[in-house]
């Protein structure tokens, strides 16, 4: 089956559950996993400008698209002439029935079913001592963070987070004045590249609140990935257990 993904995630979770560059054979700019492998793939734009006539040239059996990451008018325009399996991933539940899903369709269901097992692993292997609000910022000028009905937020509150922003939806644009009450701030390495010179800048408003960078892979990447992250996640909530 020839297969065109234009989810980053989802193209990591194919080549993991043993497809090959001869089945995946376009993906987008932002399909950065597994490098050795994707570097060979025809690239088709990025996830909110495809190119509809390049992937069109390539005739592919099934498109996998997603319902945020994607432009629902070009995904339609793609529903025309192919097959498009339109994913949408909030809990980790979803996250579990899109691994087995793609297991079933790709005929790999035993290593979906070794993928889900590792995430549950790696998602109840370590817990945050006592209960610590989090601001998880995605964006600057304006900030932003993240609300309830999001994959990062199910992640944060498995690894033992509590939202601070759990009463708002999607993502919505917040001021420094509004993380007054929160415990610690997180500021996510994607999609804005937030680095160690923005937490200076919030430290000049917050001086005595943890404020760090985190992979934002490890808590938005759906699919396998999080399957991938033990260490990262061990490592993490050591870090905030041991703080003062």
């Amino acid at each position: 089956m020839k297969v065109v993904s234009l989810v980053p995630s989802i193209t990591e979770a194919l080549f993991d559950l043993g497809l090959t560059e001869n089945e995946v054979i376009g993906r987008t700019k932002f399909c950065i996993h597994p490098y050795e492998k994707i570097k060979k793939v025809e690239i088709i734009g990025g996830t909110k400008n495809i190119n509809i006539e390049k992937i069109k040239s390539l005739q592919p059996d099934l498109i996998i698209a997603n319902k945020e990451e994607n432009v629902k008018d070009q995904v339609e325009a793609l529903m025309e002439d192919f097959k498009v399996m339109v994913t949408h991933v909030e809990t980790v539940e979803d996250n579990y029935y899109l691994v087995k899903n793609l297991g079933n369709i790709f005929h790999q269901e035993e290593k979906a079913k070794a993928y889900n097992l590792k995430i549950y692993e790696v998602l109840n292997q370590t817990k945050i001592n006592s209960p610590i609000k989090a601001a998880y910022l995605i964006w600057k000028n304006p900030y932003m963070t993240i609300g309830s009905d999001t994959f990062i937020h199910h992640i944060l509150t498995e690894t033992g987070f509590e939202n601070s922003f759990k009463d708002k939806t999607r993502y919505p644009e917040i001021t420094v004045e509004d993380l007054a009450e929160t415990d610690i701030i997180m500021l996510s390495s994607e999609p804005f590249p937030f680095k160690e010179k923005h937490i200076d800048e919030l430290k000049a408003f917050y001086p005595e609140k943890k404020i760090m960078i985190v992979d934002g892979e490890a808590f938005s990447w759906y699919g396998t990935h999080i399957a991938k992250c033990g260490e990262y996640f061990k490592e993490l909530i050591s870090e905030i257990n041991s703080r003062p």
